[in-house]
């Protein structure tokens, strides 16, 4: 799925059926979800799942905890908007 159509699938009901586990936190956060999000986010043990669930922190301004997941992704700290970093991650997702 290419990041335009995942951006307009976030007006509907459900995140669209078999995208990425990522997308799919994504989405949920773009919608208000941050629980689930984060819930899937830090189910995904990989530098890629880092890279989201420091974001997800960092989105609930619990920058220690952002700080200690970016560590663990081995990329910089984000000190930008959070919905550029969210368009950043989501446009490295969607391929």
């Amino acid at each position: 799925m290419d990041f335009d159509t995942f951006k307009a699938s976030l007006g509907g009901a459900a995140p669209p059926s078999g995208i990425a586990v990522l997308l799919r936190a994504l989405w949920f956060d773009a919608n208000g979800d941050w629980d689930e999000a984060h819930r899937i986010a830090q189910d995904v043990e990989t530098s890629d799942g880092a890279r989201v669930h420091a974001y997800l922190h960092r989105k609930e301004g619990d920058l220690p905890n952002a700080r200690y997941w970016y560590r663990s992704a081995g990329v910089a700290v984000e000190s930008g908007g959070l919905d550029r970093e969210w368009e950043k991650l989501a446009r490295d997702f969607a391929g």
